[in-house]
């Protein structure tokens, strides 16, 4: 385990800023920064980091946190896990406690995966750079494909030795568990024998953004018709191929820094162009593109050009992930290599500057690309031609952006030589079915007013029902607590000879005391966690920090505290227009007297309505004077504090 000293020495090294720039494009805006969240689909930037605080927090999806919880986040990190990252960014040396037996076998399994596969790439680096075999096989045929020694270095390259079970041997003899080795795809096992996965076979180690090796893909050399081509990792609690672009480690700067993502297919199609010098560019794993892998690149870019083989399977290719690529308010090129070419054979055989060309020159938008090729296989024939016009207009359709979609209707209106109006209606026809069907009612129904108001009705059930009595007001104490706990405010008393006195006391202090004396306690569970750690606080004389808060393990109190101390507007400089604008500091003790007053109204109002509930289904004499004398106190009581707020009852 890591010692809590060290904890702290990371949470107070690790800057948000430094962290969130390695995996979010962030500009300045004011004192803060924002990017595209990374968390949830977005156009237009929702995600604010502030390096005063040391937070994130995106006011789309509500994700928010420090440095540590950002990290266990994005790379669904545990928060030991997170911490060691951080750690090793920073040069931090973590000298861990000797771990308990206990500890031991609850090891966190992630960890123990990422282990084994960083294992598994140094011995099939080393197996092929270093053994006879792994030079004269695995080397050897690198080198064949035209692939220098700094790019087979740079992607971590490897050779599994044709020998059974090398690899698992060794590995068990080195300590690794055989049921994991299994478990990530490294060993199979027939008939109790274990043996190697990728025997024989040349390795492409894929990592996720941050560059640990989350799984391999190995390609055999022999033209054996029994086995596959490719054999790939199978899915695992770090590995999915579906959210795994390959080389993505390798290309992020240069797709944020050149603001374009060039989409290949295979493992060798990335290592051709890195080594070419064109660097950002990525491939799919071999899958057909998904939506995470989509959304992946989103966080660098919203451009893809997608470089494709000349034969019509790689056209088909194109096609297949343009809808989904648009559909995520992303934009699209795509560039047709010749017949007998692939990006790897293109960029192998011509010269840089020719390959730069070529793709400058021969990049079409989607509607030009697609709309060229299926009217050439249309002709003159009229259905035909009809048919293409549907899967055009069907495509328009998926553009979340209306301005985009207009700009393109304007486009096939003039390529397909069809009035702009109809394929308008077209489209409109298809959005207005699609928003009919997400609202679970038939397509050519209408929406009508009794449907509308039914539907509004169960979203004010819903809200009405989701939110606790006083859940806003305790959040609002919460909020004071977190930001100025440790102030001092003056307060008004009187001593022990009725002579009016000035007492200096801690918001803390305040809030607690007052809420403590009359029994009024906080009833959500996260908002109860942070009022009790401040009642400690005052006990032992040491107040948390909003920081503690920030870094707790406890995701519930973490993330709560990044969200009200996060906000997402900014007060311009009104004094140079001699605007006077008063911040919460300047009525700080105001807002924390009438803050704890709303609470204890809203909390003895709840109770006065649930006597009066009472009242009306008790029928004993001597209760009903019981609970009208309480109703009575309870008035007194909400009566005196509404006349502190400035606020007339009238019931």
């Amino acid at each position: 385990m890591i010692p809590r000293e060290t904890i702290n020495q990371i949470i107070e090294t690790a800057r948000i800023e430094d962290v969130v720039g390695e995996f979010v494009t962030l500009r300045k805006r004011g004192s803060n920064l924002i990017g595209v969240c990374p968390f949830h689909k977005e156009k237009t930037p929702s995600f604010n980091v502030n390096p005063a605080r040391n937070i994130f927090k995106c006011f789309g999806c509500g994700k928010a946190g420090d440095s540590v919880r950002f990290i266990m986040e994005h790379e669904h990190y545990s928060f030991q896990e997170a911490l060691r990252y951080l750690a090793k960014k920073y040069g931090i040396k973590i000298e861990e406690r000797e771990q308990t037996p206990e500890e031991l076998a609850a090891q966190n399994e992630r960890e123990r995966m990422f282990n084994i596969n960083s294992f598994a790439q140094n011995y099939f680096s080393n197996i092929m750079m270093t053994s006879d075999e792994g030079q004269s096989v695995g080397l050897a045929y690198f080198h064949e494909r035209g692939f220098r020694d700094a790019i087979i270095n740079r992607f971590q390259l490897g050779y599994c030795p044709n020998s059974g079970s090398a690899f698992t041997d060794y590995a068990i003899k080195n300590g690794y568990d055989k049921d994991l080795l299994i478990k990530v795809g490294l060993t199979g096992s027939y008939e109790n024998h274990l043996y190697d996965r990728y025997q024989g076979r040349v390795i492409f180690p894929i990592h996720n953004l941050t560059g640990k090796v989350i799984g391999f893909g190995g390609r055999i050399l022999t033209s054996e018709k029994t086995k596959a081509k490719y054999v790939n990792s199978p899915e695992s609690e770090i590995y999915n191929k579906s959210q795994t672009l390959y080389g993505i480690f390798f290309a992020r700067n240069e797709i944020s820094r050149l603001d374009n993502c060039i989409l290949v297919e295979g493992y060798a199609d990335v290592l051709s162009m890195h080594q070419a010098g064109i660097e950002n560019v990525v491939a799919s794993s071999g899958t057909s593109l998904t939506t995470e892998q989509i959304r992946m690149i989103s966080r660098y870019t919203k451009n893809i050009t997608m470089l494709y083989d000349g034969d019509a399977a790689g056209i088909h290719a194109a096609l297949r992930g343009t809808n989904m690529i648009l559909e995520e308010g992303m934009n699209v090129r795509i560039v047709v290599l010749p017949p007998e070419d692939d990006p790897d054979t293109f960029v192998q055989n011509n010269p840089i500057e020719y390959v730069t060309k070529y793709l400058t020159d021969n990049a079409k938008d989607f509607i030009g690309f697609k709309t060229n090729l299926l009217l050439k296989d249309a002709k003159n024939d009229p259905i035909k031609r009809a048919s293409v016009i549907k899967d055009i207009v069907e495509t328009i359709a998926v553009i979340p952006d209306p301005i985009y979609r207009a700009t393109y209707i304007k486009e096939c209106s003039r390529t397909l030589e069809m009035p702009e109006q109809t394929l308008t209606n077209e489209v409109n026809k298809i959005l207005r079915a699609k928003y009919h069907k997400q609202l679970g009612i038939d397509s050519a129904q209408r929406l009508s007013s009794s449907s509308a108001e039914r539907l509004s009705s169960l979203s004010q059930e819903k809200e009405q029902g989701s939110t606790p009595i006083g859940f806003f007001q305790e959040q609002e104490l919460v909020k004071l607590l977190l930001s100025h706990g440790s102030e001092t405010l003056e307060i008004e008393g009187k001593d022990d000879d009725e002579n009016d006195v000035i007492y200096n006391v801690t918001i803390a202090s305040l809030i607690i005391d007052d809420l403590k004396n009359d029994e009024l306690l906080f009833s959500d569970p996260t908002h109860k966690k942070i009022f009790d750690a401040f009642d400690r606080g005052l006990d032992t004389g040491t107040l948390p920090t909003a920081q503690d808060f920030i870094s707790n393990e406890d995701q519930d109190v973490a993330v709560l505290a990044a969200n009200l101390l996060s906000t997402q507007y900014k007060l311009d400089d009104w004094q140079r227009h001699r605007i006077v604008v008063k911040t919460e500091e300047d009525v700080l003790k105001k807002t924390v007297l009438t803050s704890i007053l709303r609470f204890k109204d809203m909390v003895i109002e709840d109770r006065r309505t649930a006597i009066v509930k009472e009242l009306q289904s008790c029928t004993d004499p001597d209760d009903q004077m019981i609970l009208l004398k309480k109703k009575k106190n309870l008035d007194d009581i909400r009566t005196r504090i509404n006349r502190d707020l400035g606020i007339v009852i009238t019931k």
